[in-house]
């Protein structure tokens, strides 16, 4: 019984600190959660936001807009400016005091029709990884046991005295939650894009098929296996586009580097220059395309 009402009182101690830092972010049932980490600051998933506007509505009822301070969409982040009024911010846990497999956390969310929910579960795993909204790999992720319902990411994790661990983002099933770990500088990635310093990154404009698919779609044509990524899409006026890339081809080296995933391509991107050449093969021809790549930048996916 001692546990139970050491753990009861925990709870109640999480919930009457934090719960007025627990938003709902969209207009009327909502699209998910954020929380206050800041005066005017609150901090939610990038797949959460529609556009440079959206609704955030506090744990006492009031509803004002938001206007987008900065997003990170490969990391799965945005900062909102909105008026937080006298809204404590949530406290960031220190870099000291790193997280660890078996750390007690409670999971805090703003439901659809008021009020504030609070699970509890333990940090189940650290280290994990997911893909972000534009398929880029999110890396030290957190896996937690607290269940999270529906329209809950965005939402804090919190250790039992209160401090933010982590954002909620996926839901793996099977009883199993990944959260956007607070350790690792995000504290410094959430002051630049409340600065509004979104990073931006160079891309192809390609959508592409893994190489398994590749595979089996050059089979089922007749033609030679390769290993590659298959563009299945081209952008228009992007750098693919303007150096001739076409639906088809299939991208099998960067800057001399083989590429046999996504992730390698977004690695080679990531090192070129402002220029990038690319060994595509298109049917049975060997072509070697020059990408210009000194044109506008943004977020998103190769």
């Amino acid at each position: 019984m001692a546990l139970m009402e050491e753990l009861e009182g925990a709870a109640a101690a999480v919930v009457e600190a934090a719960a007025p830092a627990v938003v709902r972010v969209g207009g009327g049932w909502g699209r998910g959660n954020g929380v206050v980490v800041g005066a005017g600051t609150v901090l939610t998933n990038a797949h959460n936001l529609r556009g440079e506007e959206t609704t955030v509505t506090f744990a006492d009822g009031r509803s004002a807009t938001a206007t987008l301070a900065g997003v990170d969409v490969d990391g799965d982040l945005a900062v909102l400016r909105v008026d937080t009024a006298t809204v404590p911010p949530v406290p960031w846990r220190p870099d000291d005091s790193p997280v660890r497999p078996g750390t007690p956390v409670f999971a805090l969310a703003a439901p659809a029709g008021g009020g504030v929910r609070v699970t509890f579960g333990t940090v189940s795993a650290t280290g994990r990884s997911f893909r972000g909204p534009a398929g880029r790999l999110v890396s030290d992720a957190l896996e937690h046991t607290a269940p999270l319902a529906r329209g809950s990411s965005g939402g804090p994790v919190l250790d039992a005295a209160g401090r933010l661990v982590g954002i909620s983002t996926h839901r793996l099933g099977d009883g199993f939650y990944l959260a956007v770990s607070a350790a690792a500088g995000l504290r410094e990635r959430v002051e630049r894009l409340a600065r509004g310093e979104s990073p931006r990154r160079v891309r192809l404009g390609v959508a592409v098929a893994p190489p398994a698919a590749a595979r089996r779609l050059r089979a089922a044509v007749g033609l030679p296996q390769r290993d590659g990524l298959l563009v299945r899409g081209v952008e228009e006026d992007s750098p693919a586009h303007r150096a001739g890339i076409t639906r088809g081809d299939l991208i099998t080296e960067v800057d001399g580097t083989a590429v046999t995933d996504v992730d390698g391509l977004f690695a080679a991107l990531e090192r070129a220059g402002e220029t990038v050449r690319l060994k595509v093969v298109r049917g049975t021809d060997e072509l070697d395309l020059e990408v210009g790549l000194s044109g506008p930048v943004t977020e998103g996916s190769a």
